[in-house]
């Protein structure tokens, strides 16, 4: 058997140690369009902002690949994929040959259409260790940074440069920052937060045009720049699997393995869709706790074993400027808030079951609200008068708690 995967990142880690939970020698061969040793990728800004070093920020250990019987080809692209032949062309124009193939290729940065902005001079973004690396180099103590899109991106590069440039000013056309994760009031909490650090926000307004380093606003408003970075989200890869006949949405559909619509292809990670439990809704799911399960269910199944993907839920576990952030599930049901000085809290409840939470500022114990959501767990087997204003286990029955633990049920 020869498994050859597509991708670096968590979901191909996640495969590489699935595929060896059942298959412990079969060849692994690794294409990666980055140089590097797989990296976590959130710590980026950490890296930014000094807080970590390249050797720190490896994902698995250095050893990884050798003792997983990995051939990492690092640097190269795909650009073909023949299923017919199941083969796939590398940019430096050689062939690897497949029994098993994981597309884990992840997600680009998407850079809107705005006038002017071919010709403005530094603009980067940020999603990998070489954008990184170039923010670095171009960034300089009176440098006036202008961030587009206050999401997780643009804000953890605005927390990653802010003590290392002049001023960050981040706009989104958003009402207000994190839009994609947070409710107005906890971003309110959140951005009153950052604010504080000296970031400024432009919200419910955007950029119609570029002249240069000015940046003409809706509104009408100029706002001058000396660097400018894209953060207004990312596109999944889908392009090498979509032109070869795989079913795709906004990204690869798969079934609970991980198995695309073509034969002896899998596909795991930020450019896939998968069945979000707190919706039944199927979504792209691009956050690195489900690519790196997503990768693990793919490979065992690629070996020949069984372990379904079938509990993926929007997550997030987020910190700026040392305040945390943590999400789960979706906001669509009854809420019950609570609100204190930098602390924000809100669970939501539908159809007797917890699908979903924000909670910022406190975040102890959010584990067992992930818990309810995931395993859908109904509220009335549980104390949720108790739950709901401190996650605690005595809140379930006893066989629960046992399972929970690790133990057997009585």
């Amino acid at each position: 058997m020869k498994y050859v995967i597509i991708g670096n990142s968590t979901a191909a880690v996640g495969c590489i140690e699935g595929l060896r939970q059942i298959d412990k020698t079969s060849p692994i061969a690794v294409v990666s369009v980055e140089k590097y040793h797989t990296y976590s990728r959130p710590l980026i800004s950490y890296l930014l902002a000094g807080k970590t070093t390249e050797r720190k920020m490896k994902y698995r250990p250095e050893s990884f690949y050798k003792d997983n019987g990995c051939k990492l080809i690092a640097g190269k692209s795909v650009i073909k994929i023949e299923p017919d032949k199941k083969a796939i062309t590398l940019s430096d124009g050689k062939s690897l040959g497949y029994d098993k193939l994981l597309f884990a290729a992840g997600s680009t940065p998407f850079v809107p259409p705005i006038k002017g902005l071919d010709e403005v001079t530094h603009k980067y973004t940020f999603m990998s260790l070489d954008d990184a690396k170039a923010l670095e180099q171009a960034i300089a103590k009176d440098c006036r940074v202008l961030i587009l899109g206050a999401g997780l991106i643009g804000l953890k590069c605005a927390e990653g440069i802010n003590k290392k440039v002049q001023s960050v000013t981040v706009i989104d056309m958003a009402q207000h920052i994190l839009p994609s994760i947070l409710d107005a009031a906890g971003a309110e909490v959140v951005k009153s937060h950052i604010e504080k650090k000296g970031i400024r926000f432009v919200l419910s307004d955007s950029v119609q045009e570029f002249q240069g380093n000015s940046a003409v606003l809706a509104i009408g408003k100029t706002l001058d720049f000396d660097l400018l970075v894209i953060a207004v989200g990312v596109r999944p890869n889908i392009h090498l699997l979509k032109e070869i006949g795989a079913k795709t949405v906004r990204g690869i559909v798969t079934d609970c393995y991980g198995q695309t619509s073509l034969p002896s292809i899998y596909a795991a990670g930020d450019c896939t869709e998968s069945v979000d439990v707190s919706t039944g809704e199927n979504r792209v799911l691009a956050l690195l706790p489900n690519a790196y399960i997503q990768g693990e269910c793919a490979g065992i199944h690629m070996a020949g074993g069984n372990k379904p993907y079938d509990k993926a839920i929007p997550m997030n576990a987020i910190g700026f400027f040392g305040l945390h952030v943590l999400t789960a599930g979706s906001y669509d049901g009854e809420e019950y808030i609570t609100k204190s000085a930098g602390v924000y809290k809100r669970i939501v409840v539908k159809d007797n079951h917890l699908v979903g939470f924000i909670l910022i500022g406190d975040g102890a114990r959010a584990g067992i609200y992930t818990h309810l959501i995931k395993d859908r767990i109904p509220l009335d087997t549980v104390d949720f008068e108790l739950i709901k204003d401190k996650p605690q286990l005595i809140a379930f029955s006893q066989s629960a708690r046992s399972k929970m633990l690790g133990g057997v049920a009585r």
